[in-house]
């Protein structure tokens, strides 16, 4: 199956950029289905954990209130040309997906 994370590196001087997009519904709970008139349940990405390599350089505790299909970007220090980079999220129903990528 294909990742739902889409990531982008880029590195200049000593300065790494990571842009992603994260592909998930993030549905808050305060809708309902307009065919059946019934609310739709929560349904959001919780955490979120950025790797460069093993080392982990950012975590996020996320909220119903992040729109769908987040787009997160992050720039830090200590990284070359060829070192991964892996996203990895948890959602509210247990559901998980990670995703690794060179930096350019």
């Amino acid at each position: 199956m294909a990742s739902g994370i889409r990531i982008r590196t880029s590195t200049k001087d000593d300065l790494t950029t990571v842009q992603a997009i994260l592909k998930h519904p993030m549905d808050t709970g305060n809708s309902r289905d307009p065919e059946t008139d019934n609310m739709i349940p929560a349904f959001f990405i919780e955490a979120v954990t950025i790797y460069h390599g093993d080392k982990v350089i950012m975590t996020c505790d996320w909220s119903r209130a992040v729109s769908k299909n987040p787009y997160l970007s992050l720039s830090f220090t200590g990284a070359k040309k060829g070192d991964t980079i892996r996203i990895s999220w948890q959602d509210s129903s247990g559901n998980t997906e990670s995703k690794e990528a060179v930096i350019q």
